[in-house]
């Protein structure tokens, strides 16, 4: 079994998230391969680049079983790759793992007002906080374009999929996630936390719904 890690929007491979999930599969004798979305240059991060950068790591490991975790946009990259890899018999997505799945973030406008959004696009560039980084980052308009010509709600992997979601979510909408969860039952089991976005106050029942998830805890 590969396991794979899809960090969010604005974040990187060592996020405490993948650190922490990268340690508990070390126990189990399993490596976490993490792409980094921001390589090569954050600024022209897509959807579908990182879909691709998914497809590439995925065809680099040998034949097996692939679970794929993703955080935030990393997990709607995820549902994606699963619906695109189904085809290939020799690397199949088993599992899906997603942390607060941005699940619409090609509809949400990404909390900017209609101004906010006409600027960014007559420019063709915004500022955002790049949180690994921790500095401002420069990102173009070309991101919320792509990323609209995917619709999570019109492909389904039809693999078991575990969700976790934060009822105080300042990025994702909890009831979305819920109403999601509800429409593609029974394939989707979902765990609504008395958390943020980041789910830091959970990573130990993660990993106890996860590790039981993939069958770890048996081993």
């Amino acid at each position: 079994m590969h396991v794979l890690y899809l960090h969010g929007f604005a974040s990187s491979p060592s996020s405490s998230k993948s650190r922490f999930f990268a340690e508990r599969l070390a126990m189990h004798g399993l490596t976490l391969h993490c792409p980094d979305f921001n390589e090569p240059d954050f600024s022209t991060l897509t959807v579908t680049r990182m879909l691709t950068q998914t497809e590439a790591a995925v065809r680099s490991l040998a034949p097996d079983r692939i679970v794929l975790i993703g955080s935030s946009l990393g997990a709607f990259v995820a549902w994606h790759a699963a619906a695109r890899l189904h085809a290939d018999p020799s690397r199949p997505v088993d599992r899906l793992v997603l942390l607060a799945p941005a699940l619409d973030f090609g509809w949400n406008r990404l909390g900017l007002t209609d101004a906010e959004m006409r600027e960014w696009e007559r420019t063709g560039w915004r500022e955002v906080l790049h949180f690994a980084r921790g500095e401002p980052s420069r990102i173009h308009f070309e991101i919320y374009r792509d990323a609209s010509r995917y619709d999570a709600s019109a492909v389904d992997p039809c693999v078991p999929t575990l969700v976790f979601q934060g009822q105080r979510d300042e990025l994702v909408d909890a009831s979305m996630v819920a109403r999601f969860a509800r429409t593609h039952a029974p394939n989707v089991t979902l765990h609504l936390l008395d958390d943020g976005h980041q789910l830091l106050g959970h990573l130990e029942l993660m990993w106890r719904e996860t590790s039981r998830f993939l069958g770890l805890d048996a081993r």
